[in-house]
């Protein structure tokens, strides 16, 4: 009995041993000299950008890209629309809007009375060139409860095709000059964008007011206004950093700041508040758009506010050279 014991854990112990080998011998086989890591990985999929590889280029302005664009790409690059689209003259709104004459339209109005998302009928403007370019890229971070489930296109010519072709829809506004050259040839790599003055010198407060419509769940602005779960705006520009306000209870953090709620201060709070006061009671993340948030500044400051802001068209000083 125990010699068949004996040789059946041999048995099994000589067929652990071939199957290793396989194994080995067919690893060897398909990997061949391989042993390096693949230069790509995987398959690309259109629109979506790879983490790997560090910081994409910064991109063309949209005007250098409107100014060589090709209208005919655009009516191509349109076809992946035309599921939820129309362009022509008179066409049925069907899952998303007719979109004839858009370039230059109100943004989220009109469209014989299409049912827009209330977020991006919160941005008021217009489609402007740099608008439609930003909605095309990415619809959600552009409107976050838009009801566009398009992921965006991730291409900047193909963005400035497509816009090309809707401006001859109906449109057919003349295409904006392309800024020019910076002085000595174009900027160097990673320069600091303008600062927040310049973007306070094109501010449109009217935007600033749609803008705003997102904090009046937390915030009046009205004079003699009632805190709410933040405090009453009115005048804030201008004022002492988290004093006042009809004794509203500030974070320690906040208070800690001191200094007044000037330009620059006001920027970097809407930019990003935790990242102002890491304690804040402020829950909302913050406005990535340094043109929205000047816009926001110009609105707040024109209710009630003691800045004086650049005058629209103004030039900037540059900062004196050490």
């Amino acid at each position: 009995m125990q010699d068949r014991n004996n040789t059946i854990g041999g048995w099994a112990l000589f067929s652990g041993i071939v199957a290793l080998g396989l194994g080995s011998l067919s690893a060897h086989y398909f990997l061949a000299d391989k042993a390096e890591r693949p230069e790509k990985m995987g398959y690309e999929i259109e629109g979506v950008v790879s983490s790997e590889g560090g910081a994409a280029a910064a991109e063309e302005g949209i005007e250098a890209r409107l100014a060589k664009g090709d209208p005919a790409k655009g009516e191509a690059a349109f076809k992946k629309c035309q599921s939820c689209h129309t362009a022509n003259q008179g066409g049925a709104n069907g899952i998303g809007p007719n979109l004839f004459a858009t370039v230059g339209e109100a943004i989220a109005q009109g469209k014989a009375g299409f049912a827009f998302s209330d977020d991006l009928k919160a941005k008021g403007g217009k489609w402007d060139w740099a608008s439609l370019d930003t909605w095309l890229k990415n619809p959600k971070a552009f409107a976050a409860g838009t009801k566009m489930t398009f992921a965006g296109l991730a291409d900047p010519m193909d963005r400035a095709n497509v816009i090309l072709y809707l401006n001859k829809q109906g449109s057919n506004l003349p295409l904006p000059a392309v800024p020019a050259a910076p002085a000595g040839g174009a900027a160097a790599a990673g320069a600091a964008p303008a600062g927040i003055d310049a973007a306070l010198a094109a501010a449109d407060p009217k935007k600033g007011e749609a803008s705003f419509k997102k904090c009046q769940s937390c915030h009046t602005i009205n004079a003699g206004g009632a805190n709410g779960i933040g405090p009453n705006l009115n005048g804030i520009a201008g004022d002492k950093v988290a004093e006042g306000r009809g004794g509203f209870a500030f974070s320690d953090d906040l208070k800690a700041k001191g200094g007044t709620w000037d330009a620059a201060t006001l920027d970097a709070w809407l930019k990003a508040p935790k990242a102002f006061a890491a304690g804040t009671k402020m829950t909302f993340a913050g406005l990535a758009d340094q043109q929205e948030r000047a816009n926001v500044i110009a609105y707040l400051n024109s209710q009630g506010g003691k800045l004086t802001l650049p005058a629209a068209g103004a030039a900037v000083a540059e900062p004196a050279k050490k």
